[in-house]
């Protein structure tokens, strides 16, 4: 009996070893990212151009980074806060910790080089070397044609600087501390398809980064079936807003529209009479996430395109409920 509570002894005594071990490595090893050395993006006018159109219609980078006014519907950003960060992501939202978006603006990033930029954007790890949280899709990022990279970063160079208090550091639950510095990578850029290729509407679909809203997820990890829906928004009266099933499912998807239901849809919003009105939280009013006010300025081709390829996706039944007032 000594015998054996010795070797369980010393067994117990090698797992903690290599557990620490590993979680030293994992922590002072990872992310393995390095900083491309041959980045240097010019301003361009066209580059800035398709970077103002992706940062703000496709990849909408100015939604998270900016403040959001949660008192108009869809929470439209506030004048004179685009690009300088500060909007909060937490655990009341279905994240594992607290995180900040950051400012993008040159009064932050002028003592970034391009390469670091570049590794920020596509591989979610920071000048100094830490991991982003993919609260921002950077595995989306990953896959862009190393152009429009390019074109966000000419864009968001080119942007007035404004001048923001430090934001508080994130603060990350364990162990996805230690797991989110396992998931950064090297950019995989893909080609930048021309609109009548097959894998355009794939393409805008990923840059869009559909698929992190409309995806069931708990603690930063999917559960749910991609694009059918369920991640939930809670918001801080206790009311919570559900993602909708957006694959082509005839009742509980996006099955029974058309391409033109689809863009006019986003379009309503890009009405030049259209004006986001109050919400009042006090009476329970609908708000939600989506920021539409963004979305509706995209072109009405790359809005077919994401329809197109939503709608060769496989159909998934189930319908989350939209929407649950404050009690």
């Amino acid at each position: 009996m000594k015998k054996l509570l010795k070797i369980l002894g010393v067994l117990l005594l090698l797992l903690v070893v290599v557990g620490a071990g590993a979680v030293a490595y994992i922590s002072n090893a990872l992310p393995d990212v390095d900083v491309p050395a041959d980045v240097k993006v010019d301003l361009t006018p066209e580059r800035i151009e398709r970077g103002r159109y992706l940062a703000n219609s496709v990849c909408v980078c100015m939604d998270c980074h900016a403040q959001r006014d949660w008192n108009l519907y869809a929470g439209p950003a506030k004048p004179g806060t685009m690009g300088a960060g500060g909007d909060k992501f937490d655990r009341t939202m279905q994240f594992p910790g607290e995180f900040y978006a950051k400012n993008l603006t040159p009064f932050a990033l002028s003592n970034w080089s391009d390469g670091e930029l570049y590794r920020a954007i596509t591989s979610g790890v920071s000048k100094d070397g830490h991991p982003f949280f993919p609260v921002m899709p950077y595995p989306n990022y990953n896959k862009l044609a190393t152009e429009d990279v390019y074109s966000i970063m000419a864009y968001l160079r080119s942007l007035e600087p404004i001048g923001t208090a430090p934001y508080p550091e994130s603060v990350i639950d364990f162990p996805v501390n230690l797991i989110m510095r396992t998931v950064p990578e090297p950019a995989h850029p893909a080609p930048l398809p021309e609109p009548t290729d097959p894998g355009y509407g794939e393409y805008m679909t990923n840059a869009a980064a559909c698929i992190e809203c409309h995806t069931h997820t708990e603690h930063g990890k999917r559960i749910g079936e991609p694009f059918a829906g369920g991640f939930a928004f809670n918001f801080p009266n206790g009311a919570v807003l559900r993602s909708a099933n957006i694959t082509p499912h005839p009742t509980d998807g996006i099955g029974a529209w058309d391409k033109a239901t689809f863009i006019a849809r986003f379009k309503q919003y890009a009405d030049s009479s259209y004006v986001p009105p109050p919400v009042d939280w006090a009476k329970g009013d609908l708000q939600t996430v989506m920021p539409w006010l963004m979305y509706a300025t995209m072109s009405e081709q790359d809005l077919g395109a994401i329809y197109d390829h939503l709608a060769s996706l496989p159909a998934v039944a189930g319908k989350p409920e939209k929407w649950t007032p404050a009690p």
